[in-house]
């Protein structure tokens, strides 16, 4: 990075925060505490990086003012030939990245592309009626009863997924999501001693099962998946392979997950977003082979909104990004660091689900500490270690409280913490939860011992002080 892209960007943000401080302040001074804050905290939210400042530059534009519902060349709105530009650069990065035949940049989020990809698919395979054509005028605060009509509407179609304790998404089918009104669901698991993916299990479910969609990834499985195996079981039963790579989207752009575990050219259809491990801006992506690419390119009005310009120009400069060399190297050290991580917490008598790790999450069972995952969380945040806590296989304590913390390396791997930093940060997370006491029976209260937090702030501050967050930055 040259002297003068730090002086031109630090002038560019400089000049951002004045403009916004001589109409609203109190924005302008959140905006800069919340870097503040991010420069001071261990950030190992395995969903949350840093995205350049050029990605972070790209969406405070005018492109924001431009309504464009319809897709490239096909708008309900005139004088969209610059969002045509756009969306058609951020597509072609895609396509190129990810050496897929079709790309669709504009769902805002993973969730708006999961729902886009599911019912793209049904319209694909099942050309289901319309809702006016299902009797339904309506599809808010509909009963369970009226769900269950309109998938029967539907053709009562099946979805199989990962379940959530497993390490699944909450749109993989779990019922309190869209996911899971949409379909008649069926969820699989992880072997209750290994914690691994058994796929013969897999295979046998989707057999008795009989789904339309078959839907791998996930967001809290600290393994690598063979896609080609998915892929084998779901043509064994007929199904559409969606696979939602929401969270290891960077470990493929950076091929650090080639071959098998390249879900691209196995699925169907794959679903991502642009931030977390591919360090974009926050929004959706999806990568289709051709058949599907016409129903996908419904997605607005379907059921996104207009799309959003100055995002998709965003997706377009971090995925330009990540077709640099220097990114293959940045994934490769997640995954790296990811390692260094978990053995961290192994030599110093922590359980960790699966036993380990070989992508970017490590996922730490706190039982083992007498604590919940969410006693946990909280006193790792008095002690500046922002994580989350997160459901564990077959956990006792259940969604909310949960019995495990996740971890993620993407965010300090973009810091430079390399594998000795991050055996020091498993080093100050054990002191952090052998030093933390719940108070009676309560799985929320805790007490920290005196003197912790302060500890382990001081120790976080220098590996914090030598990977500056930011350093081009002055504001």
């Amino acid at each position: 990075m040259t002297a003068e892209y730090a002086d031109t960007a630090s002038a560019a943000y400089r000049a951002a925060l004045q403009v916004v401080e001589s109409v609203e302040p109190r924005i302008a001074a959140a905006t800069r505490k919340e870097l503040a804050d991010q420069r001071d905290s261990l950030k190992l939210i395995a969903s949350e990086n840093y995205a350049s400042p050029a990605v972070l530059l790209t969406m405070g534009s005018w492109l924001s003012d431009k309504y464009a519902e319809g897709t490239i060349g096909h708008r309900f709105y005139a004088g969209c030939q610059n969002v045509d530009t756009v969306e058609s650069v951020a597509a072609e990065h895609a396509r190129e990245l990810f050496g897929a035949p079709y790309a669709y940049v504009q769902p805002h989020s993973g969730i708006d592309a999961n729902l886009v990809a599911y019912w793209a698919i049904l319209a694909t395979r099942v050309e289901a009626p319309g809702l006016a054509e299902a009797g339904v005028k309506h599809v808010n605060n509909l009963s369970e009863q009226d769900w269950e009509a309109l998938r029967h509407k539907l053709g009562n179609q099946r979805l199989l997924g990962m379940s959530l304790d497993a390490g699944g998404h909450l749109t993989h089918g779990f019922r309190p999501n869209i996911s899971g009104k949409m379909f008649h669901q069926r969820s699989y698991g992880t072997d209750p001693q290994t914690e691994l993916l058994d796929y013969d299990k897999v295979a046998a479910t989707a057999r008795e099962f009989k789904p339309l969609i078959l839907v791998a990834g996930y967001s809290a499985y600290p393994r690598r998946i063979n896609f080609a195996t998915m892929r084998e079981i779901a043509d064994e039963v007929g199904a559409t392979l969606m696979v939602d790579m929401a969270h290891f989207a960077g470990l493929v752009a950076g091929k650090v997950f080639t071959g098998d575990e390249d879900p691209v050219p196995h699925a169907h259809v794959t679903t991502t977003t642009t931030h977390k491990s591919l360090r974009g801006p926050r929004g959706g992506l999806i990568l289709a082979q051709r058949q599907y690419a016409d129903a996908v390119d419904k997605g607005c009005p379907m059921v996104l909104g207009g799309p959003l310009a100055h995002v998709m120009a965003a997706k377009a400069v971090a995925l330009a990004e990540a077709r640099q060399p220097e990114f293959q190297s940045y994934a490769q050290r997640v995954a790296d660091n990811a390692k260094a991580l978990a053995e961290g917490f192994l030599k110093r008598g922590a359980r960790l689900v699966t036993g380990g790790t070989d992508n970017h999450i490590v996922l730490l069972d706190v039982t083992s500490f007498g604590l919940t995952g969410r006693q946990a969380e909280s006193a790792l945040l008095d002690a500046g270690v922002v994580t989350n806590r997160n459901s564990i296989p077959v956990d006792p304590n259940g969604a909310w409280y949960t019995s495990g913390i996740r971890f993620g390396t993407p965010a300090l791997t973009s810091r430079g913490f390399g594998a000795g930093d991050f055996d020091r940060v498993a080093e100050l997370v054990v002191d952090v939860l052998k030093n933390t006491t719940p108070e009676g029976t309560s799985k929320a209260k805790y007490t920290l011992a005196d003197g912790t937090a302060e500890r382990v702030r001081d120790a976080s501050a220098e590996l914090l002080k030598a990977n500056p967050l930011y350093p081009e930055l002055t504001l």
